[in-house]
């Protein structure tokens, strides 16, 4: 199994990341993947990702800066109804690294 860390972005860094971390996760070890989550809100994402290497960002709320990491939109894992482009989107990037 392949293993990936990402960083799930929402509003407050707790509930919505935690849904799309959860989701997310069960999805990727369906496609083989071992994916270690960390939750986080907007604010926060520069201080999580110093001196760590996350290989996507999956974003519930807005994510304006640029931390050289891959972004995903990740609304759909919330509400069921683009779940499926969501983890094609995630296994685009990682396929990749």
């Amino acid at each position: 199994m392949k293993t990936c860390n990402i960083l799930c972005v929402c509003g407050s860094g707790t509930v919505s990341s935690a849904m799309v971390a959860g989701k997310l996760k069960e999805k990727l070890k369906e496609k083989g993947w071992d994916a270690h989550m960390v939750e986080a809100s907007p604010n926060s994402i520069g201080t999580e990702i110093t001196g760590k290497k996350f290989d996507l960002i999956a974003c519930v709320s807005p994510v304006y800066e640029e931390f050289g990491v891959p972004k995903v939109k990740a609304v759909g894992m919330l509400t069921g109804l683009s779940e499926d482009k969501v983890v094609a989107d995630c296994l685009a990037i990682l396929e990749k690294a």
